[in-house]
């Protein structure tokens, strides 16, 4: 009895379904092919539905387990899932390869080599093409732009995370006037460039922590003057490296490279619209992004020359680093710290470097 199941003892048939053109209704059916190419779709009782030389019949490319169908013109369509039975059962008169989907379906092989290669692609972009879009995004972004990003970055930060400062207005002032003479010896102080700002805030659950945004907003927490208790050089060694972050639009550079990956993988995934917008201006991402090694090193570089001109201590940001490497080890306990990690080389390096310029530890 058929009961609708493939006949395995008659190899040139297969079992399936037929729906008769203009009606949606299926029924079951069995399609034959004879060795001359004569096909015939049949229903249960042996009726016939639709005969035709198989050249005249269409046949569905083959896709995953997607149903393959075949079409008989002014008849209707005889769908099967049977996929490896209608292979064999047409092969001897389609002449015709699986299409390119299977084939790759098929051969595992190739699928592999086309992944190394979408892959091969997106490393190249990203170490290639990425760093050269960043330079020319740095180089023509005017700074109305990087005015929007820096307000709104710190708007949004201002709404989840800060809170208003609790430090007294002399000492808030006694901070600013010297935040104030170390901008005064910048290089942009002696032409157009960042109109720095020092902004207090009480840090929350970001805690100690210091960071500069693209358009020269500084933002120091009251934890971290806490942190560093009288030690009034230390804070401005901090600061001076924010400023130095700014000069070198180091945290620009890194919005650029961050939105661009992110890019890159919404290419991918097929959306590109609202995730580099929130990358670019909620503060959440600034305060996620991590400065290269290189970066880092610049900034040090730049608070110890600042330092040195204002006629204060070089040594301070170093100093400062010694203090979060005392109290939190390599833990990475703070903000600041994962953001600007305090490792021993580093250190050692901008000591070497407030030597160099003529000032011992």
């Amino acid at each position: 009895m058929w009961k609708g199941s493939t006949l395995v003892s008659e190899p040139a048939a297969v079992s399936g379904l037929w729906r008769k053109a203009g009606e949606a209704r299926a029924v079951d059916a069995l399609l034959t092919i004879a060795t001359d190419g004569a096909t015939a779709v049949t229903d249960k009782a042996g009726v016939q539905l639709a005969a035709s030389p198989f050249s005249a019949v269409t046949v569905s490319d083959r896709v995953g387990s997607v149903a393959r169908q075949l079409t008989y013109p002014r008849s209707g369509v005889f769908e099967t899932t049977d996929n490896d039975r209608i292979d064999a059962l047409i092969a001897p008169h389609s002449g015709k390869r699986p299409g390119l989907i299977h084939q790759l379906e098929r051969f595992h092989p190739r699928l592999l080599v086309f992944v190394a290669a979408t892959v091969i692609l997106c490393a190249a972009l990203y170490r290639y093409a990425v760093p050269v879009l960043v330079e020319v995004a740095v180089a023509v972004t005017p700074p109305s732009v990087t005015a929007l990003m820096s307000k709104s970055a710190l708007a949004s930060l201002d709404q989840a995370i800060f809170e208003p400062s609790k430090l007294s207005p002399e000492r808030q002032k006694l901070l600013s006037d010297g935040f104030a003479g170390l901008v005064a010896l910048t290089p942009q102080a002696k032409y157009e460039g960042p109109a720095y700002t020092l902004n207090f805030r009480a840090g929350g659950a970001i805690g100690p922590n210091a960071f500069a945004l693209p358009d020269g907003t500084v933002v120091l927490t009251d934890e971290l003057v806490e942190l560093a208790g009288k030690d009034d050089e230390m804070i401005l060694g901090v600061l001076g490296h924010e400023i130095g972050h700014v000069d070198h639009e180091h945290s620009l550079r890194q919005l650029y490279r961050a939105a661009g990956v992110t890019a890159l993988i919404m290419l991918i995934g097929g959306d590109i619209g609202s995730g580099t917008e929130d990358l670019l201006i909620q503060g959440s991402a600034l305060m996620s992004l991590s400065y290269s090694r290189g970066a880092e090193a610049e900034a040090d570089r730049f608070s110890v020359e600042l330092m040195h001109k204002a006629g204060r201590d070089p040594t301070a940001i170093a100093r400062f680093f010694e203090l979060l490497r005392d109290k939190y080890g390599d833990k990475d306990e703070t903000d600041f710290l994962s953001t600007h990690p305090a490792t021993p080389e580093r250190i050692a390096e901008t000591l070497r470097y407030a030597r160099e310029v003529g000032v011992s530890k």
